[in-house]
């Protein structure tokens, strides 16, 4: 093959394969067929789903309409627990004038024999506006007595109108603490003798019914069969989370890219939409694109041709340079293999490879320099915070043993026994939230006892977090700071709060003192310090935690402060939340 094509360029074998195949006339020919096809399987599946979307709003009409005559006759209806001939042969009608434990009994019986007639599909809750009590039948115990209808808007308004029946559309069911959603039919209930308003009768209709009446559907088409009030409202979808929600804003389709019907209720103000995109026509449709079917079997008799042409000469040279490119950005160097080739590709391949060898030799150097400087920081920065806080405290206690009593110097030695070994730790640089905390606390009781317990610690935090891995000795030389530059000078009692907050996948903590604060040259001399690495008075400590907090979690995360002379100090650091805590989080929301 390489002896008909010596030295061809890349541009010539595409000219020529291209001309013998002949696209032009083919593609043409082809899309005229398809285009034909196309129209026709649209048209008819247009008709069918018309049809499906007719026949599922009349059986949900009829549903609807045989409710409506289930609201009626109990509402006017006999119990079958009495003859006809006797006087008082009306439960509901009885219950609501009289709420008696008889009654109750005989309207319950009553409408519960409904709720099993339906397959427990529904359930009945009488509102009596006489002022008994009111009535609730249903399979969905137990009911929020606390819930009072006569608060919803509807209540008002369908109670002054003129109207006997009303229909709600979906909603939650607040009577009932199962939080069901249900489409709701509204009866009024009037005294037969003087035609009063005795109540109302409510009957809730599980929207699974929507989904009985579905049934029949495909799969695929009953995800995408949506009924709309006239407001454009979805009040059913196979999706609850869209209910309540505007059609036209949500899933109506394009009508471009798909088939859309409507077909309107006859009975409420309700049209429903089934709709299904063009590319999944069904396979009928073979029929009717016969034609293309001969064309693409001309089409791959000349194919047949070139397609030696196509495989040896172009696409196994540039396959095996993309791999080798694939190779190259997995890191496998080594693996990198030689395309032999005399044209264009070829002499790609050739300088890709020493490109590649010049790489491999650049990675490895990068690799290690960069691992030997993050280690030396980490070590350099981590032996710098170590003795940092040691040379404070045993001047501490130094002079508490000359002013104070032995068990002051107990107190401050057992505190600073419990920072030694929690600095000295064998666990490693990484602590929980909680750790760190009570080193905090430890080193707390020293100052305390140094201050005369003038200065004292709040801490403010929620408890899932206090198990977030951190640092060792990060919120140290924060307390450590605002003693010795914030309060140690004032002679009212200094407050440190610390706050610990989840912020979305971050968590904030906050160490806020009520001290003399900076006035704006000293802090941004500070801003200075802890981004140029200069050490100032505060400069040690905060700026190796800065370092250590980069150098564990990226750039994103570090120190912010804030502070007003004479009002006090805030930091801010902002830690990622860990991979559990995380988890946990969206399992509660």
């Amino acid at each position: 093959m390489r002896k008909l094509f010596p030295i061809f360029s890349i541009k010539t074998k595409i000219l020529i394969i291209c001309l013998i195949i002949i696209i032009i006339p083919i593609f043409v020919m082809t899309i005229n067929s398809y285009s034909s096809s196309q129209r026709m399987l649209e048209r008819k599946y247009t008709e069918l789903m018309m049809d499906v979307a007719g026949q599922t709003n009349t059986r949900i009409d009829e549903y609807l309409k045989e409710i409506e005559k289930i609201s009626l006759v109990a509402s006017f209806g006999m119990n079958s627990n009495v003859s006809a001939t006797a006087e008082d042969n009306y439960p509901i009608q009885e219950f609501l004038l009289a709420d008696n434990k008889e009654n109750e009994n005989a309207a319950y019986g009553l409408l519960m024999n409904y709720v099993i007639m339906k397959d427990r599909e529904i359930s009945f809750y009488v509102y009596n506006l006489n002022g008994g009590q009111d009535l609730f039948v249903g399979t969905d115990p137990p009911y929020d007595y606390t819930y009072n209808p006569a608060e919803e808007e509807w209540f008002e308004f369908f109670r002054v109108s003129n109207s006997k029946t009303m229909t709600l559309d979906t909603h939650m069911d607040r009577q009932s603490k199962s939080g069901k959603l249900v489409i709701s039919h509204v009866r009024k209930i009037l005294n037969m003798n003087s035609g009063t308003l005795l109540g109302f009768m409510v009957v809730n209709i599980d929207l699974d019914v929507i989904d009985v009446v579905n049934g029949r559907l495909q799969e695929a088409l009953r995800s995408r069969f949506t009924i709309v009030d006239e407001s454009d409202n979805i009040i059913y979808n196979a999706d609850t989370g869209l209910i309540g929600r505007k059609f036209s804003e949500t899933v109506r389709p394009n009508p471009s890219t798909h088939i859309i019907v409507t077909s309107p209720f006859e009975r409420e103000r309700w049209t429903t939409y089934l709709y299904m995109p063009k590319s999944e026509l069904s396979a009928e449709g073979d029929i009717f694109r016969q034609n293309i079917v001969l064309l693409a079997g001309l089409m791959m008799l000349f194919a047949a041709i070139v397609s030696v042409f196509l495989s040896s000469v172009i696409t196994r040279p540039i396959k095996k340079l993309m791999n080798n490119i694939l190779l190259v950005e997995k890191g496998q160097f080594d693996q990198v293999a030689d395309i032999r080739s005399s044209d264009e590709i070829g002499h790609l391949s050739t300088r890709f490879n020493r490109m590649s060898r010049e790489l491999k030799g650049l990675v490895e150097q990068i690799q290690r320099e960069v691992s030997e400087k993050a280690a030396a920081e980490m070590l350099a920065l981590q032996s710098q915070i170590n003795p940092h806080f040691l040379y404070n405290t045993l001047g501490s206690v130094k002079w508490i043993a000359s002013m104070q009593q032995a068990d002051k110097i107990v107190e401050m030695t057992d505190a600073l026994i419990a920072m030694l070994r929690y600095a000295a730790g064998s666990e490693g640089a990484v602590v929980t939230l909680r750790s760190e905390l009570a080193n905090l606390r430890n080193y707390m009781a020293i100052q305390k006892v140094r201050y005369y317990n003038r200065i004292r610690m709040v801490v403010d935090t929620d408890e899932a977090l206090l198990d977030c891995p951190m640092p060792k000795m990060i919120l140290q030389p924060f307390v450590e700071n605002a003693i010795f530059h914030g309060l140690s000078g004032q002679e009212e009692e200094g407050l440190i709060e610390i706050r610990i907050i989840r912020k979305t996948k971050d968590i904030v903590i906050e160490v806020e003192d009520n001290g003399i604060g900076m006035d704006e040259d000293t802090a941004a001399a500070l801003r200075s310090s802890l981004t140029e690495a200069q050490h100032g008075q505060r400069g040690i400590g905060l700026h190796n935690v800065r370092r250590r907090l980069q150098l564990y979690y990226g750039s994103r995360y570090g120190i912010e402060f804030e502070s007003r002379l004479h009002e006090g100090t805030t930091f801010r650091i902002c830690l990622p939340l860990s991979r559990e805590l995380e988890s946990e989080r969206g399992a509660v929301g």
